[in-house]
């Protein structure tokens, strides 16, 4: 079984989508506060995810609380733009946790930097065309106020305020990709 890890999600449907794609797969969730949504039983009637009772989630109060449940050998995988190897290049195992951060920011800088071999990233072409694009969703040539900070494109990816660029996927077709590669690599029924 797979662990995937959403280090302070911020958008419910990404994590629905992210609790969806665990429940199909018999991955587990883990969810690390703070929270930017409730997990009361409303919210979730609201969100539709009806198939929550079916996901094998656990919240976790922090990060270090995280890391006090798996333990100092867990196999942790870093997803980051900023990483200089591939999630491909990358052998799985059954067990492994794919460690995601939040969708505005991403994981904290000193985690990366604490655990630079265990970074990988997800290979995208270069966004010229969200450059190109810019004006119609919202991005101007002046600094932005703080709304705009949280900006999003068409796709629900964040925009980038240094420079209006996409900065990454949709934090629930990221952890597909990985997730599923993982799998792959691991001779998952069907694949």
């Amino acid at each position: 079984m797979f662990n995937v890890v959403l280090v302070t999600p911020e958008i419910p449907a990404n994590t629905g989508n992210i609790g969806r794609t665990c429940v199909v797969t018999g991955s587990r969730l883990h969810l690390v506060c703070p929270l930017g949504f409730s997990l009361d039983e409303r919210s979730l009637h609201r969100a539709g995810l009806g198939y929550w009772e079916s996901l094998d989630v656990t919240v976790h109060e922090s990060w270090d609380a995280f890391l006090d449940v798996v333990g100092p050998d867990a196999r942790l995988h870093l997803l980051t733009k900023k990483a200089k190897r591939a999630y491909a290049e990358v052998s799985y195992r059954d067990g492994d946790y794919l460690v995601f951060g939040c969708e505005s920011v991403g994981l904290p800088e000193g985690l990366l930097a604490a655990h630079a071999d265990r970074c990988e990233r997800i290979p995208m072409l270069p966004d010229a065309a969200s450059l190109e694009n810019a004006q119609s969703w919202g991005a101007s040539d002046e600094r932005c106020d703080h709304a705009a900070l949280l900006a999003q494109d068409v796709c629900g990816n964040f925009v980038n305020p240094e420079d209006y660029r996409i900065s990454a996927l949709n934090l629930s077709n990221a952890a597909a990709i990985v997730l599923y590669e993982a799998l792959r690599q691991t001779g998952f029924q069907g694949m």
